[in-house]
């Protein structure tokens, strides 16, 4: 479509921009460039002794810039928060050339606007991330995982409170996953790992970690103990060893390939605040089915920071081709209900090109006419990722 509208666009590569240009362990700060791969950057913080806290499942290859750029999320946000919370500074490029060089270790700095926030999750709209200071973290002396089978959603976000009663802020993980997700996974990845089955539609996977080593596997196994006696939970199991915790992970981690491989007609990316997730789950299978009672849904995702993947796909032997005509009407009823209910429909993805009708339709209009005003000065001649975040007018 850049290609029919006007000049030919200019694609810039940062593949070879991926240097490790500094780690300094007394500042506990690594500088990278924005071609950096995520996976690289973690081991080179695991090799000096610390942790870069930032996981997803495309670790292997997602890029440094990229993931500021979208403000990302992942599986440890509930601990360390979003790309922007373990990030300290960055330098870039404006639309004029200008180069912002704020690559400070510096936790502490009040010297006028904070351009390091304004161009994180801007998604490349504002000016070009070429190389960021990213914040380090101690390295857990224990770590101690559990797949859990829950009641319900509702009980999930339960013992998501006891646990945060019991295990306080060392809940790096609380990942809620649906029956469906492992059926996708049986049926088109068979090679992945299951844990043993349990009788259940929801499980949790929670995983905390710290210090003193002999704390935190007391205390999980103090939480499970009584979420089966409470009710909450009907089956449990911890993690052993690291084998045993790669099989739990490798699960979650596939459920999005899965997903792939199985097609989907609509797929959202919803955030909504914790005391409204039960209903959002109960009314959007209502909707869902209201449409179509054949349509399959894959409810998954990051519950300790309220945000689901909520994926609808087509019965089985059906090709999702064959449900063009009712994906628009389908996206409409889930952000339809994400959004009364006071929630977002970008929470980790972002905007993009796909969902500026969205922002549109959903945000605050004062805050769209603010963003305009910021695109507009940053780059009047719109050069930097046209079509992107705000609509063109």
């Amino acid at each position: 479509q850049i290609l029919e509208r006007g000049p030919l666009p200019v694609l810039m590569s940062f593949e070879r921009m991926a240097r490790i240009r500094d780690l300094d362990l007394t500042d506990n700060v690594l500088v990278a460039e924005a071609g950096a791969v995520l996976a690289d950057v973690r081991e080179a913080a695991r090799a000096a002794g610390r942790q870069f806290p930032l996981s997803l499942a495309s670790e292997g290859s997602a890029r440094i810039g990229g993931l500021l750029a979208t403000n990302a999320g992942g599986v440890n946000v509930l601990r360390y928060g979003n790309a922007r919370d373990l990030c300290l500074g960055v330098e870039a490029v404006l639309a004029d050339g200008t180069v912002l060089n704020g690559l400070s270790p510096l936790v502490k700095d009040n010297m006028g606007y904070d351009l390091r926030h304004l161009l994180i999750g801007s998604e490349g709209t504002l000016g070009l991330i070429t190389a960021a200071s990213l914040r380090l973290h101690p390295i857990p002396q224990a770590t101690s995982t559990a797949w859990i089978a829950v009641r319900s959603p509702a009980a999930a976000l339960e013992l998501l409170g006891e646990a945060r009663a019991t295990l306080g802020n060392t809940i790096s993980a609380f990942e809620l996953i649906h029956a469906q997700g492992i059926a996708f996974l049986a049926e088109v990845l068979p090679q992945v790992p299951l844990p043993p089955a349990m009788d259940s539609e929801w499980f949790v996977l929670i995983e905390a970690a710290d210090a003193p080593a002999a704390q935190v596997p007391a205390r999980l196994e103090s939480v499970l103990e009584s979420a089966l006696e409470g009710g909450l939970a009907t089956d449990a199991l911890v993690a052993q060893n690291e084998g045993q915790r790669a099989v739990f992970w490798g699960l979650r981690e596939s459920i999005p390939a899965a997903n792939r491989l199985i097609g989907a007609i609509s797929s959202h990316d919803i955030s909504l605040p914790p005391s409204r997730l039960v209903e959002f789950v109960e009314r959007g299978r209502a909707a869902v089915a209201a449409i179509d009672p054949t349509l399959r849904i894959n409810c998954f995702g990051h519950l300790g920071d309220g945000n689901l993947h909520y994926n609808v796909f087509p019965p089985p032997g059906r090709p999702k081709g064959a449900y063009d005509p009712i994906r628009e009407v389908v996206k409409a009823a889930v952000h339809d209900l994400a959004a009364s209910l006071g929630g977002s429909v970008g929470a980790e993805h972002g905007v993009g090109r796909l969902k500026t009708g969205d922002l549109l339709r959903y945000g605050d209009p004062g805050s769209v006419l603010a963003m305009r005003r910021i695109k507009n000065a940053l780059d009047p001649q719109g050069i930097l990722n046209p079509g992107a975040v705000l609509a063109e007018p």
